[in-house]
């Protein structure tokens, strides 16, 4: 791949891993959560904002941490990726989950954007997953989970209409 092309891969990651293409972006997404709403379980969804929250949060930096740490070994499916609880443990919680998020996903676009790092070359400690894949599998695993928190603020009659 030539250069330019590689530049120009790695600005298209970046882009869909911010998100707000074709989806919300995170931060819209969580801005303003009513507090007594974060941890509300509506009937048929399974789980609360803050549990999906947390998951996209354990998620992102599962992957993250993957794709930076040949030793690292991911949480126990699926409790390891969902929070028991649905209410937030704490009144910092949410803002720390967040800060959490925001500071994994920026990580990760600085893994993306390094050119000393080769998109397409299979990591020694994976079965073929490459930073290409992780990234790309992070921007759609946060975009399918947006959409669910988009959505459960809209039920919950918590997402501002324009």
């Amino acid at each position: 791949m030539k250069v330019a092309e590689t530049v120009q891969l790695r600005e298209q990651l970046i882009g869909l891993l911010e998100g707000g293409q074709a989806h919300a972006e995170f931060d819209a997404a969580v801005a303003d959560m009513p507090p007594g709403l974060r941890g509300r379980v509506i009937d048929g969804a399974g789980y609360s904002p803050w549990q999906l929250l947390e998951h996209m949060r354990i998620a992102q930096w599962d992957i993250l941490e993957f794709s930076r740490n040949p030793r690292h070994v991911s949480p126990k499916w699926p409790e390891g990726y969902w929070p028991p609880d649905p209410a937030p443990p704490g009144a910092q919680a949410w803002d720390e989950s967040i800060g959490r998020f925001r500071a994994d996903l920026e990580a990760m676009k600085e893994l993306v954007n390094d050119p000393e790092n080769d998109l397409n070359k299979p990591f020694q400690h994976g079965q073929g997953q490459t930073l290409l894949r992780e990234a790309l599998l992070a921007a759609d695993h946060n975009a399918y989970h947006l959409g669910q928190f988009v959505l459960l603020r809209k039920i919950m009659g918590a997402w501002p209409e324009k």
